[in-house]
């Protein structure tokens, strides 16, 4: 599955319910889930930590659709197609983001 489809999906199945909530409180959903990944990863939570991935993704792209930003197209367009944002190498030689 591409995330255009995933994308297409999510919208299929919650688009009234996350325009009626509007961005900024699908960004307060989607942070509480980035909390509960961050829970998961420091308590060494591997049976969770699957599927607290899948919930950051999932309202990561439910924001995209209430902000009508195809995610597919950005991550191609910054990652894919010109390699890392900052030195421009497929493998990034980047020295500031090390910590």
């Amino acid at each position: 599955m591409h995330i255009r489809e995933f994308q297409r999906q999510i919208n299929r199945m919650y688009s009234d319910k996350d325009r009626q909530r509007g961005s900024a409180k699908t960004f307060l959903w989607l942070a509480e889930e980035v909390g509960e990944l961050a829970s998961a990863i420091a308590e060494g939570d591997r049976e969770n930590l699957p599927m607290e991935f899948a919930d950051v993704f999932a309202w990561l792209v439910t924001l995209a659709n209430v902000e009508n930003v195809d995610l597919e197209d950005a991550v191609l367009k910054k990652y894919v197609s010109a390699g890392c944002p900052g030195c421009g190498q497929v493998v990034c030689t980047c020295t500031e983001k090390l910590t």
